[in-house]
């Protein structure tokens, strides 16, 4: 496995009224190098470059924010550890987990991060419901949860006005790796995914349906 090549990948310009957003499905791709293309993307951004949705899963990977602290991860399951620049503190990546990354210049878009946060948390929410769930969002712990549960992690960086990495949601997945850690960094954080809330969805569908809700907060 690899990281994405866009220039191979399929593309879907959405038209608005603001910038198109490029959508990109790359499927199964490993985490790092993924991680370093989205890097590189907004290293190299210009006035003219394109804003872009990536949609993935990854294979099995705990990923550490830069406040990550060593004692979140309980015990090794044999899982490949890697420390990113995105907040916050651990989390887990799969596959089954739908992965949405936002490549976008908050700047040109007059998108603040507090609004970006909210609109990723919304666009979850909206999915979830049209499903017939109903779930919430927490003060100071972001994320999407279904009563006591969290379906859906977030952890977007912004560099110079421009953000990348983005959102996660277990759709249909194998959720034994949550237990080797503290999810987020709360100790004893249930999680759950789509499946196990009554929800058909397939990922790739969970992925479209997502994307979907994402592109609408996006362009309100």
């Amino acid at each position: 496995m690899t990281g994405p090549d866009p220039a191979a990948s399929g593309t879907a310009p959405v038209a608005a009224t603001r910038p198109a957003i490029v959508v990109r499905r790359l499927g199964r791709v490993d985490y790092a190098p993924t991680w370093h293309a989205m890097q590189d993307l907004t290293a190299r951004r210009g006035p003219e470059t394109a804003d872009e949705l990536w949609i993935v899963e990854h294979p099995p990977v705990f990923t550490f924010g830069q406040a990550g602290k060593p004692e979140h991860l309980l015990r090794d399951i044999g899982v490949p550890v890697v420390k990113i620049d995105r907040g916050g503190q651990v989390t887990y990546h799969g596959p089954g987990q739908v992965v949405i990354y936002l490549l976008l210049d908050l700047h040109r878009r007059k998108i603040k991060v507090r609004e970006l946060v909210t609109a990723i948390e919304q666009s979850v929410i909206d999915l979830l419901a049209a499903q017939g769930v109903t779930a919430d969002r927490r003060d100071g712990a972001p994320g999407v949860y279904v009563a006591a549960a969290k379906v859906a992690a977030l952890g977007p960086r912004v560099r110079n006005g421009c953000c990348y990495h983005g959102v996660s949601l277990n759709v249909d997945m194998d959720l034994s790796p949550f237990a080797a850690i503290n999810p987020c960094g709360y100790e004893g954080l249930q999680v759950v995914q789509t499946r196990d809330l009554g929800i058909s969805l397939t990922p790739p569908a969970a992925g479209e349906q997502l994307c979907n809700h994402l592109l609408r907060q996006l362009e309100r």
